[in-house]
């Protein structure tokens, strides 16, 4: 049986913790968590472990004073592996051009290990951002001519921890969005390559990937999505965001999560939400959390 809700924690799952722990000199918080959510079958209904979950669960453990945690290991050396590499696959990159009539029907697909790849390749070369690799929750979508050529991709994570404008709109408690901040994603990437020049691809792509989203997110993590948000960089309008009914709350300061003397190390980002049902803000600002 798989355990969707959090594990309730008695002496034997102490014990538990700490045989592994005891027996695992070099273990860190990672690899103790995915153990522990193997062990007690705490998995999301797709079967994946919930282990980020569990590492939150070790935290608060911690600061009760029930276990010690071992020390992490700075850097991805520090654990005798090299940053990862995403090679420069080669693309067909002969112009897509016309109506969107002439290249429908397209197809939205989830991005699996068959497409990994080549999803993250075409992110690299051709998304000013790049990429690297996503932590935490996470869809990726590749959008596909009918012909098969990708011709839209998309990657949406993890929500920002703090962001004025968002949290004035919402209207949450610090407590409340710490609760429910899973219910809300980051559209991070929003690629169409260059050589594809389809009016109104853009924003007819947002609008088939918003309707289908939180249904493809309940199936993979066990619950919907209420919320998307997005940060366009100051040097880009925004348009299809606008085009496509999102919502502006507002910039940012230009401070990254890490400067504590209110200086501008990064660019002012314009802030947009796009709600996914009317009621979004009250179920936000909920105190009992949708997320088990």
């Amino acid at each position: 049986m798989i355990i969707s809700s959090r594990p309730v924690i008695g002496n034997e799952q102490l014990s538990q913790i700490k045989t592994i722990m005891r027996e695992n000199p070099e273990i860190n918080i990672t690899r103790l968590s995915v153990k522990l959510c193997e062990l007690w079958n705490w998995r999301f209904p797709s079967g994946d472990t919930k282990d980020m979950s569990c590492r939150n669960m070790l935290r608060k453990l911690a600061k009760q004073g029930e276990i010690v945690l071992p020390q992490s290991h700075r850097g991805a050396r520090a654990h005798g592996n090299k940053p990862r590499t995403i090679p420069c696959l080669e693309h067909d990159t002969a112009p897509i051009v016309g109506c969107l009539k002439d290249i429908i029907p397209v197809s939205i697909e989830i991005v699996d290990k068959a497409s990994a790849l080549e999803f993250a390749s075409m992110l690299v070369q051709y998304h000013y951002l790049g990429f690297n690799n996503t932590i935490g929750r996470n869809m990726k979508y590749m959008v596909r001519d009918k012909n098969g050529r990708p011709v839209a991709l998309l990657l949406f994570g993890s929500a920002a921890w703090k962001c004025k404008g968002r949290d004035d709109r919402i209207g949450w408690s610090a407590e409340q969005r710490q609760g429910n901040l899973q219910l809300l994603t980051n559209n991070t990437r929003f690629l169409i390559p260059q050589w594809v020049r389809i009016p109104h691809l853009a924003s007819y792509t947002l609008s088939r990937i918003s309707k289908r989203i939180s249904t493809d997110w309940q199936v993979k993590y066990g619950h919907p999505i209420l919320c998307l948000e997005t940060f366009v960089d100051e040097q880009f309008e925004g348009t299809v965001y606008k085009a496509s009914n999102w919502d502006f709350v507002g910039k940012t300061a230009g401070r990254g999560r890490d400067d504590y003397y209110n200086r501008r190390l990064l660019t002012v980002k314009s802030m947009y939400l796009y709600p996914l049902v009317k009621n979004y803000r009250k179920l936000l600002c909920s105190e009992t959390s949708l997320i088990k």
